[in-house]
């Protein structure tokens, strides 16, 4: 079989409606684009057929090559998994939902011929999602532009292009905790968007539909490339320091010099201990967050265990 030019790399949870769509256009556009493919679905745990559909499809067509978990591990993990595997010089991400469309990759490859390294999509428009989703994702975007240390550009997901040299960089960053929308930005090289209008999910629902996996999500993108969080505990308790050498000065002269009734009761004291004591806590969370990340680093477990392969077996 002939050595791709071009993977695309496709993470499925619980995808088996979208996945023959998805092969269909794909296949499409890259059978007009002209050169060797591979399209790797990457199945991350699913609960449906996704990993028979994944099996009936690499049947029909060697091209379309499978990875399947021994359980659900995450987006991010099968990102990486689909990189490990990917052959092609350029590897396309995308997601198996069709949110982000096929037809805009012959626009990326134009780029990449021109000689960037990387292209990214750069969702100009979204449909099918809720207001309060875009307008925290474009709230998150623009805060992780300011905090983080690497410039991550606005308004992108993981659809983009990688030539093959950025993707041996970031299949040697084994972290544990990954944020690849952060990571490709981190490794250089030269890179330029590409815009496109983001469609509405082509069927099943998503994964980030309820507010825990966003913030989950948030934090972990936060943690990973920002020390922000452990400065402003510091902010916050030279703050508070200030504040209570503030209150002292005031505090005293008034206990000397005033009657004592002005100062009686218990209720300016507890709230004091109350505020001081969650303050603590907030502290110690923060802290706890990073720590918890330095744990997961230093067990060296695997990012993911594979339990069968479609194409591979070689």
């Amino acid at each position: 079989m002939t050595k791709p030019i071009f993977s695309i790399i496709a993470p499925v949870y619980n995808e088996e409606e979208v996945l023959p769509e998805l092969y269909r256009r794909v296949s499409a556009v890259m059978d007009g684009v002209g050169e060797a493919w591979e399209l790797v679905l990457v199945d991350d745990g699913s609960k449906d057929r996704s990993a028979e559909v994944i099996a009936h499809l690499h049947a029909q067509d060697p091209r379309v090559k499978g990875i399947g978990f021994s359980r659900n591990f995450g987006f991010q993990e099968a990102v990486t998994a689909g990189l490990d595997h990917a052959l092609g010089a350029a590897v396309i991400l995308t997601d198996a939902d069709l949110q982000d469309p096929p037809e805009v990759i012959p626009e990326m490859i134009a780029k990449w011929r021109e000689g960037y390294d990387v292209v990214y999509g750069v969702r100009a428009e979204r449909e099918g999602e809720t207001w309060f989703k875009k307008i925290t994702a474009m709230l998150f975007y623009r805060l992780i532009h300011r905090i983080t240390s690497v410039q991550i550009p606005l308004d992108t997901g993981d659809f983009r292009l990688m030539d093959r040299r950025v993707v041996e960089a970031i299949t040697h960053m084994r972290e544990r905790n990954r944020f690849l929308r952060g990571m490709v930005p981190w490794v250089g090289f030269r890179q330029v968007g590409v815009s496109y209008k983001r469609d509405a999910r082509f069927a099943g629902q998503s994964k980030f539909s309820t507010l825990r996996p966003m913030l989950k999500f948030a934090l972990n993108a936060i943690t990973s490339f920002s020390y922000l969080p452990l400065h402003l505990a510091t902010y916050l308790g030279f703050a508070i320091a200030l504040i209570s050498a503030i209150a002292i000065v005031i505090v005293i002269p008034l206990r000397l010099f005033t009657p004592s009734e002005a100062l009686l009761g218990q209720a300016t004291t507890l709230v004091a201990v109350l505020f001081l004591g969650g303050v603590q806590l907030i502290s110690l969370g923060i802290i706890g967050e990073y720590l918890g990340r330095i744990y997961d680093e230093v067990k060296g477990r695997p990012l993911y265990l594979v339990a069968k392969r479609w194409g591979y077996e070689e």
